[in-house]
């Protein structure tokens, strides 16, 4: 209690004591009733007399609020006009090339993200060069923020969409002689971005910014928003390349390619146009996951931007494999069944035979109805254990938590969408037939997935570590047997032993259960994700829902809600990692 204590006030002493240029706040109320808060503050017990814990833990989260609150000037406003702004002129662009081939076209698109892909270039190397660089620019780290699992992540994505580009590169130099250089120039800019950007994440991602703060913040949602519209780019180009055109008078489909580069009119200069095509568009997940994590990371940055935070609640947790063995186990068989599947369902859904892909569609609903089901029966187990677990709840607030909880919940919106709306049309036209039947036990299980998962996932996010509850017990019961004077050496003896025999702590059941689940549903997200990211439309290859709602609403509803859904599998797989460390 006493250690509490002096920590709170050697972070009021900080606050007090610390100068810079930029701690000159703007003489209007909120700062008014900040500076009178802090001035409370000052009135806190001296160590001579100290309170209860509750008041000592009430007092550090008054300090913490308050500290929380300085940090936001007028910047944050002006920053967050910025990135609304871009957003929606971005979106309307996107939108306006993707459906109108005449006013607007790919070109003008690639012409406004090559700007907001130099700006970004440049605030960024501004950054790396002179504000991070400065004294006392960076004074705090965020250790929630940008884990290094999260970073390899961003850098994996990263190298294949820079291998995309470079593909595009290849594809575009063969339609120069008759087509605008834009497109060239466009996927050669994107490639240097992706270079600094990831460098600049992988170094600053929990950077928490002292000077500057007002250009930081407006940088920042410039980065964000930049990131954005690339990946509204990108999915629209990619619904564009999967989405069907069905015939219903015949019973082939087939595909909407909308090349932009003039469509038969120009000819390529080089055979291997066409491989270079097929090989970027494989690659567009990778580019859509790397636009998202990067937006997520600049996101937790421009919270960051002023926040004065203590490095005391950072806990080191290692991964240790060898602590599960069921979950991965049934995992790798349930995704090797998985892409086995997804493979033949690839290959007959573009057959001519109605048989044919009937049984495509036959298998691809039987093998997610199986997924969906084992997900379901996990995610309960999973949850009666954390009925059964006394673990406390996280109490601080955390940036990073707070993101990944509003991405999970408003990603899996789009599932939700499309699943009720799957569920509407069979039910109102009689679900007759197995297909339908099983269309229709598809989705009601994924929504009862969906919930159940996001109940676990949040769950798990807000409970305090393991390993952190046994330290806090040991450090309460030796504090309770300090009060007897001869049992000093004991204690000390006690902890030393405690230290050296738990070096390689064995999980309890609970742990291991947590784990298991934790495992089984991670590589159940990524087959999840790897079906629809790369080509997986059976919206579109089933006619019920084309017939009830006609295609033009339905080919809406699939392309606005199938990107959030495909986020949501790999999000989940991010989360659910974070979830394993700590359990």
């Amino acid at each position: 209690m006493k250690t509490v204590a002096q920590q709170m006030f050697r972070t009021c002493n900080k606050l007090f004591t610390r100068k810079t240029q930029n701690d000159v706040l703007e003489a209007h109320p909120s700062n008014i009733e900040t500076a009178a808060q802090m001035e409370n503050i000052q009135h806190l017990p001296s160590p001579s007399q100290l309170p209860s814990v509750e008041a000592v833990r009430d007092g550090v989260h008054h300090v913490e609020a308050v500290m929380e609150r300085a940090h936001h000037g007028g910047g944050w406003l002006l920053s967050g006009i910025i990135c609304i702004n871009i957003l929606i002129l971005g979106c309307a662009l996107v939108s306006g090339s993707a459906f109108n081939s005449v006013a607007i076209t790919a070109v003008h698109r690639q012409i406004f993200l090559i700007v907001l892909l130099l700006l970004t270039i440049l605030w960024m190397l501004f950054y790396i060069v002179f504000t991070s660089r400065k004294d006392q620019a960076v004074m705090f780290k965020d250790s929630h923020a940008g884990p290094v699992w999260l970073r390899a992540g961003l850098v994996l994505f990263g190298v294949l969409s820079l291998l995309m580009d470079v593909f595009k590169i290849a594809n575009y130099v063969g339609y120069l002689h008759c087509d605008s250089a834009v497109k060239v120039a466009f996927p050669v800019v994107q490639a240097v971005f992706l270079i600094v950007q990831t460098y600049f994440l992988w170094i600053h991602a929990k950077d928490c910014v002292q000077l500057h703060t007002n250009f930081t913040r407006c940088g920042l949602t410039l980065t964000l928003s930049t990131n954005l519209v690339v990946w509204m780019a990108a999915v629209t180009e990619e619904s564009l390349h999967q989405t069907e055109i069905p015939d219903l008078n015949v019973s082939v489909s087939h595909k909407l390619y909308r090349a932009s580069y003039g469509y038969e009119k120009c000819k390529c200069s080089h055979s291997a146009c066409d491989t270079f095509k097929e090989a970027f568009y494989y690659l567009y997940p990778f580019n859509i996951e790397y636009s998202l994590f990067a937006s997520a990371m600049a996101y937790v940055m421009w919270k960051n931007v002023g926040r004065l935070v203590e490095d005391h609640s950072h806990h080191n947790v290692k991964f240790r494999p060898k602590d599960v063995c069921l979950g991965p186990a049934a995992g790798i068989l349930l995704v090797m069944a998985g892409l086995v599947t997804f493979i033949l369902y690839e290959v007959d859904i573009l057959e001519e035979e109605t048989m044919k892909r009937n049984d495509a569609l036959l298998i691809h609903f039987i093998t997610n109805i199986v997924i969906v089901s084992l997900m379901s029966i996990s995610t309960i187990i999973g949850c009666i254990v954390y009925r059964l677990d006394h673990r406390e709840h996280v109490s601080e607030k955390n940036p990073t938590r707070s993101l990944d909880v509003g991405l999970l919940v408003g990603a899996s919106m789009g599932q939700f969408i499309i699943s009720y709306f799957t569920i509407v049309a069979v039910v109102a036209t009689g679900a007759r037939g197995y297909l339908n039947a099983l269309n229709l036990s598809w989705a009601v299980l994924t929504v009862l997935q969906l919930g159940l998962q996001n109940y676990f996932i949040i769950e798990g996010l807000h409970r305090e570590p393991f390993h952190v509850m046994q330290e806090a017990a040991l450090h309460t019961n030796a504090h309770a047997f300090q009060e007897h004077a001869e049992m000093s050496i004991v204690i000390e003896s006690n902890k030393s032993s405690y230290f050296l025999t738990s070096s390689p702590p064995k999980p309890s059941f609970k742990r291991r259960v947590l784990k298991e689940v934790c495992a089984f549903l991670l590589l159940a997200n990524i087959i999840l994700w790897i079906m629809p990211a790369f080509g997986a439309r059976p919206q579109f290859d089933h006619s019920v829902e084309i017939k009830f709602y006609r295609f033009t609403m339905w080919a809406a509803i699939v392309n606005i809600g199938l990107p959030f859904g495909i986020f949501y599998r790999m999000h989940s797989v991010a989360s659910l990692f974070e979830v394993y460390l700590i359990s």
